[in-house]
């Protein structure tokens, strides 16, 4: 690994100066809020134990603060990036401030949403400080769509990272935190303050720490049979599932006698279930009637 310079990575005048003269700046719409200190993304990368053979794949590089934090530390890294003036600039900035580092750098100019394959080898990681309104939706299509992705690291609104991390019972338990699981196992990794960003966001920003499973839920349904039981449950979710599955299942009594069978109670809720358990439930499924 090459040696980097102290002043290789992004700054907060680094980073108003890249701005002025991309005539950047930084819009709600996409969620973009660029982290300015050093010192936050190395312990980024540190948290999310990027190691030297890994292929890091970021989405919403922005600027490159985290970008260039992470190629002092990974074999490689795939940047995706849907901002047209963004994406022309980062390989530029790459190429001034790590030189060394350029040729194991790739841009995707893509909504990440969208990508369905990355240049070079398989991505074993990802990382990213994902745009709030989309944080979600970008991080189950990315472990959906590339399970050589091992793990995870995403920085996210602090309420989302609680959600994607709850563990059933607690109060926001929901879609996210079941369907999170069912890749990997989820932890929050620690909490980030606003002022490490420009603009300041008015929320504080948290870590989420997602290792693939070795093994993947055991069940005879698909991914797809049980992401429509989760979304059944939690779409009425203070129903009973008796109820809230009725639709799914073709009719209240349907929907008990799936219950029963995966060893369910019919007045519970959807957030006091597992994966295991919604994977259950989905192998139980009456065949519709003719």
């Amino acid at each position: 690994m090459s040696s980097t310079e102290p002043d290789a990575l992004l700054g907060p005048a680094d980073i108003r100066d890249l701005a002025a003269k991309l005539g950047v700046r930084p819009t709600k719409q996409r969620g973009q809020n660029f982290v300015i200190d050093a010192n936050t993304v190395r312990r980024i990368v540190r948290t999310a134990e990027v190691r030297p053979d890994d292929t890091v794949v970021e989405v919403g590089p922005g600027l490159g603060s985290l970008t260039l934090a992470l190629l002092e530390a990974a074999d490689r890294v795939i940047a995706v990036e849907i901002d047209e003036v963004l994406a022309a600039a980062l390989p530029a900035t790459v190429q001034a401030r790590m030189p060394e580092r350029a040729d194991r750098f790739a841009l995707v100019h893509s909504d990440a949403m969208l990508v369905t394959e990355l240049p070079g080898p398989a991505p074993t990681a990802l990382v990213a400080n994902l745009p709030y309104n989309v944080a979600v939706p970008v991080l189950l299509t990315m472990l959906e769509r590339f399970p050589s992705i091992e793990r995870t690291l995403v920085m996210v609104q602090a309420e989302v990272a609680d959600r994607l991390a709850a563990r059933p019972g607690n109060k926001v338990y929901g879609v996210p935190s079941v369907k999170a699981n069912w890749y990997a196992e989820v932890k929050r990794a620690g909490s980030i303050g606003r002022t490490v960003f420009w603009p300041a966001p008015n929320v504080d920003s948290g870590l989420v720490s997602l290792v693939r499973r070795t093994e993947p839920i055991a069940t005879t349904a698909s991914r797809a049979e049980v992401f429509a039981v989760v979304d059944a449950a939690f779409a009425q979710r203070r129903k009973t599932l008796r109820a809230a599955l009725s639709g799914w299942a073709g009719s209240a009594p349907a929907a008990e006698a799936a219950l029963v069978a995966a060893g369910i109670s019919p007045q519970a809720r959807g957030e006091a279930l597992t994966v295991e358990e919604f994977a259950a439930i989905a192998e139980n499924k009456p065949e519709a009637s003719e």
